[in-house]
């Protein structure tokens, strides 16, 4: 049987045709859904018991953090919508052994964390707080809608010499877009969805954009930038990426995969790669990975499960 938030998926462009307000007020609510809950993959699951557990309040709501090794550097890592920590895994043990101080946390309604509601203002307040216990951060990795976050988090309030984006974009409007073409939304109702957005987090469409944009208002000059992301990502297609790429100019480099989808890149080998090089060696170690550098659009990748000997 159909679950509850596919049913209203499916009648939301019905609704639409008698009420667009309506089927937007809808979208809006299902838009913010995190049900259900991701659980930790068996793979997963030793790295994820070997954290070291803490908490902290966000807004209400007790969050779970984590702690992974001792090492003079540290890495904020943030997981993705309707995502968890515990898919970092692969990352963490990589970085762990490269003697980093991994830390993360799963946000409001996700994962090991109390509360049935959120919003990016969760995932910057959490990371406010973690940086001013653990910080500072010497990398910053987001996957997905936390790629959004990690750069949003380094243009204000927190700041780091190199971030990462996984499978993310570089502004709500690319998600909001995506989320009303996988709904089939026309644009009265992605209209409203997007007003409803924006009136949640008590802004317009400038302060907005000024917020949480990082194509129209980049990273600061001493922060660099790895986009990775895949030409087959369904859930999130690498437009908005490319544009955050280019945004930045020769302070970014672009890592494109092939196969790997919006998920799997996250533990692939090329990705690993690229985000351990850019950790212990920046850019002179980044290039040599096939990534693509300042405003080139032409991307050369190593295969899926291919890693660098050493």
């Amino acid at each position: 049987m159909p679950s509850a938030p596919l049913l209203l998926a499916r009648s939301i462009p019905s609704i639409a045709r008698v009420s667009p307000t309506l089927a937007g007020d809808l979208a809006y609510r299902l838009f913010f859904t995190t049900s259900p809950r991701m659980p930790v993959r068996t793979p997963d699951a030793p790295t994820h018991a070997d954290a070291r557990r803490g908490s902290l309040r966000v807004r209400g709501a007790e969050i779970t953090t984590y702690v992974w090794g001792t090492g003079p550097r540290t890495a904020l890592l943030l997981h993705g919508w309707r995502g968890r920590t515990s898919p970092f895994a692969p990352l963490v043990r990589e970085l762990v052994a490269e003697r980093f101080r991994v830390v993360s946390f799963d946000a409001p309604a996700h994962g090991s964390s109390r509360g049935r509601r959120t919003d990016i203002r969760d995932w910057i307040d959490a990371a406010e707080q973690l940086h001013t216990t653990h910080g500072p951060f010497d990398l910053i990795v987001g996957h997905s809608f936390g790629a959004l976050a990690a750069l949003t988090i380094a243009r204000a309030g927190v700041p780091t010499p190199a971030v990462v984006t996984i499978a993310g974009a570089a502004s709500p409007d690319a998600f909001l877009a995506q989320f009303a073409r996988d709904l089939d939304l026309d644009d009265r109702t992605a209209a409203r969805l997007a007003e409803r957005f924006r009136r949640r987090l008590d802004l317009d469409e400038t302060t907005v954009s000024a917020r949480y944009d990082a194509v129209a208002h980049p990273l600061p000059e001493g922060t660099r930038l790895l986009v990775v992301h895949d030409r087959d990502d369904r859930r999130m297609p690498d437009d908005s990426s490319l544009l955050l790429h280019a945004a930045h100019g020769a302070r970014s480099r672009l890592l494109r995969t092939d196969g790997l989808g919006h998920a799997r890149i996250l533990s692939a080998d090329p990705t690993l790669d690229a985000v351990v090089a850019l950790a212990t060696g920046g850019f002179d170690a980044v290039d040599g990975l096939g990534t693509t550098a300042g405003d080139e659009t032409s991307t050369a990748t190593r295969p899926p499960g291919v890693r660098v000997p050493g």
